[in-house]
């Protein structure tokens, strides 16, 4: 990845900013981002030596020779997922509306590669939204002290986002497919480092726990077409009369599959999955899935990343979104035995 040029020359850390003043880089952040945290002196102190060395962001007055208004970062784990393309849509209509420039980084469920760019981009760009990221919530926050930073779906102290409530969706399904008849229901996981699908399981086992239902957690699978098949053949050996998976692409891969290996849905096998991406309506069947506003996501995180930029507020705050379940012809009642 390039970062351009007059980015690069123009931002000067806090830490070199902290080193000059004789003052923890944490101090500054807090006088950068929340002044009413630092003492008058301390505040006009740090903010004259910013400036004098040429500091400036969207946290502070803009110059006047300033070639743009700004640059956030949209960083999302793939751009193969249709979900994502839901946030880009969202949070892409928001910066362009506040004639910001928009940097678009995929880390192709790369960890290691997602660390790095977001310490990197965070001493080069204005802001930056992180979709589902996999690195931890310490080194999250370690980017959100640099440069200002909004989180969608993940919630955790420190960091602030927008968080879609997918979870209580799954609850709501587990809950459809005991009323079908349903009491051992597969559960097929996503990515390991993945908030995402923890919370996902979590709200799972716990609306299991309310009725006679098993939950049999099966794999670890990134979210492809191709896992999705492979995730299949995992299902069918656990004897289940119901599956959930991770997210829809997992489910739409493993339809076919299970065509292939003469199951029938939902006669045989009731399948569900998260997200309702384009594609979810019109498989074959159509797909029983939790329905998840990926584009009303995009533009929320954007709204709040703006809004610190005006407020200088960097207090942690989390917004929900609400999800549901959306029934379709891939789940049906169990067939006895």
């Amino acid at each position: 990845m390039v970062i351009p040029g007059r980015r690069v020359q123009r931002r000067v850390t806090l830490t070199e900013i902290a080193e000059a003043c004789g003052v923890a880089p944490s101090t500054v952040s807090r006088a950068l981002s929340n002044p009413n945290r630092v003492s008058t002196v301390m505040y006009e102190r740090i903010t004259s030596k910013a400036q004098e060395m040429g500091y400036t962001s969207a946290l502070l007055p803009a110059a006047d020779n300033r070639l743009a208004r700004g640059t956030i970062a949209l960083v999302l784990p793939n751009l193969t997922n249709p979900f994502n393309l839901d946030v880009i849509r969202g949070a892409q209509a928001q910066i362009r509306a506040a004639s910001y420039l928009h940097l678009l980084v995929s880390t192709e469920e790369s960890l290691p590669m997602e660390e790095q760019w977001l310490r990197e981009m965070a001493r080069t760009v204005d802001g930056i939204v992180v979709s589902s990221p996999r690195i931890d919530d310490e080194a999250l926050r370690a980017v959100s002290q640099v440069a200002p930073t909004v989180v969608i779906n993940r919630a955790a102290p420190g960091l602030s986002g927008v968080v879609i409530d997918t979870p209580a969706g799954l609850g709501q399904a587990v809950h459809y497919l005991n009323s079908l008849g349903h009491t051992r229901i597969a559960y097929v996981r996503g990515p390991h480092a993945s908030w995402t699908d923890r919370t996902r399981f979590e709200a799972i086992t716990a609306a299991a726990s309310e009725s006679d239902v098993e939950i049999v957690a099966v794999g670890r699978y990134q979210p492809t077409l191709a896992n999705g098949a492979a995730a299949a053949d995992a299902v069918v050996l656990t004897r289940a009369t119901a599956c959930i998976f991770f997210n829809d692409v997992l489910a739409i891969g493993a339809l076919d599959r299970f065509h292939q290996l003469g199951v029938a849905i939902p006669d045989d096998l009731s399948v569900v999955g998260c997200d309702d991406i384009f594609g979810a309506s019109f498989s074959h069947p159509p797909l029983t899935t939790v329905t998840s506003p990926g584009e009303s996501a995009g533009r929320a995180a954007v709204d709040m990343l703006i809004g610190r930029f005006a407020t200088r507020d960097r207090s942690d705050r989390i917004d929900h979104i609400s999800a549901h379940l959306t029934v379709r012809a891939s789940t049906g009642p169990r067939k006895d035995d």
